[in-house]
């Protein structure tokens, strides 16, 4: 198994209906962009993969910001494949994307997951993640 980031001369579109299925097994009733159109802002988005034989067992995403308090990341999207969940390929690619936060000098990293999600919960606590007393406001603009 493979763990990189992903650049935009790898993308291919078999790679992209397979982040698209991926995708759906974390939620599918939000609308994707597609992975090529990702890939064109290698300064503002970092993606990694965890592959195996040109198959995609994992992925996850960070986005990248400045603003008055800070040089930040965003990880967003992080899933496996479900029947390749409970081997440490989350762990792997959250590694590969704080690994990139560290050589990008951020000032912090920030994720947000669901209640119900306690498997990522305790990989991310287990990771250095404390809980951030604030809430999220989301309005949606679509």
């Amino acid at each position: 198994m493979q763990i990189s980031i992903l650049q935009k001369e790898e993308f291919s579109h078999e790679l992209q209906e397979q982040a698209k299925l991926m995708f759906n097994e974390l939620n599918s009733e939000i609308a994707q962009i597609p992975l090529e159109q990702i890939l064109q802002d290698s300064e503002h988005i970092v993606f990694v993969t965890a592959m195996q034989n040109k198959a995609l067992l994992g992925m996850a995403a960070m986005g990248i910001y400045k603003v008055i308090s800070g040089h930040k990341g965003m990880i967003e999207d992080v899933v496996v494949s479900q029947k390749h969940r409970g081997k440490g390929i989350g762990r792997l690619l959250m590694e590969k994307l704080l690994e990139e936060a560290k050589k990008r000098r951020l000032t912090e990293v920030l994720l947000f997951s669901g209640h119900h999600r306690e498997a990522a919960i305790n990989l991310y606590k287990s990771l250095g993640f404390k809980l951030k007393n604030s809430g999220l406001y989301r309005l949606g603009l679509d």
